[in-house]
């Protein structure tokens, strides 16, 4: 008898579980919700490339869109923002230069010919691939430095660690701000869900 309600238990459970947010749902959002670009003015195609990168890289399925969220809030999908302005003198003048410059504001060292990336900051495909890069090369320095076992817990994390400047203790109990735009995101992916499934009468 047992057996039998721990059975139907696990079913349950088993039904009741939501699968996780579709790339199609993500880019759906990513092109109607990201409020630094008109949804118009969106290269659907872009949002796709980016999601390439992410398989790649094997972003796990709860962290769908992380790589969209950190494009749409450091460029509105701009391949050629620049950002993180500068005043500098330079024969005698005063001249604006960007520090911060592409699709995920990156700093002059991720181009730098004796850095570790030596990409273009400006080529969609070199960007995003570094910057994933750089995201899961953290993730076993994190593991071991904060402790971690959930699996997004530690993405979150080596996402944080991986763009911000170094801290001595790490930083384990952070998030980025970019994360704050993807759970939002997933949010409503799944409130859109429980909308069609009230309003559908099959």
């Amino acid at each position: 008898m047992f057996d039998l309600v721990m059975s139907a238990l696990v079913i349950t459970m088993t039904v009741a579980v939501e699968p996780p947010v579709s790339y199609e749902e993500i880019v759906d959002e990513a092109m109607f919700s990201c409020k630094n670009v008109k949804w118009n003015d969106v290269d659907e195609k872009l949002l796709w490339t980016l999601v390439e990168a992410e398989k790649r890289h094997n972003v796990p399925p709860n962290m769908r869109g992380m790589i969209l969220a950190s494009a749409c809030h450091e460029s509105g999908y701009n391949v050629n923002a620049k950002g993180d302005w500068r005043t500098i003198k330079r024969r005698g003048k005063n001249l604006r230069i960007a520090k911060a410059i592409g699709l995920f504001q990156m700093w002059p060292w991720w181009a730098s010919p004796r850095g570790r990336y030596k990409i273009d900051r400006t080529d969609l495909l070199q960007t995003s691939d570094a910057y994933l890069k750089h995201i899961t090369q953290q993730l076993p320095k994190v593991r071991k430095k904060c402790k971690i076992r959930s699996t997004k817990k530690l993405w979150v994390t080596a996402w944080v660690t991986a763009i911000r400047s170094p801290k001595a203790n790490g930083r384990c109990h952070e998030k980025p701000k970019h994360y704050r735009l993807l759970r939002r995101w997933h949010r409503n992916i799944m409130k859109a869900r429980k909308i069609r499934k009230e309003g559908c009468s099959c």
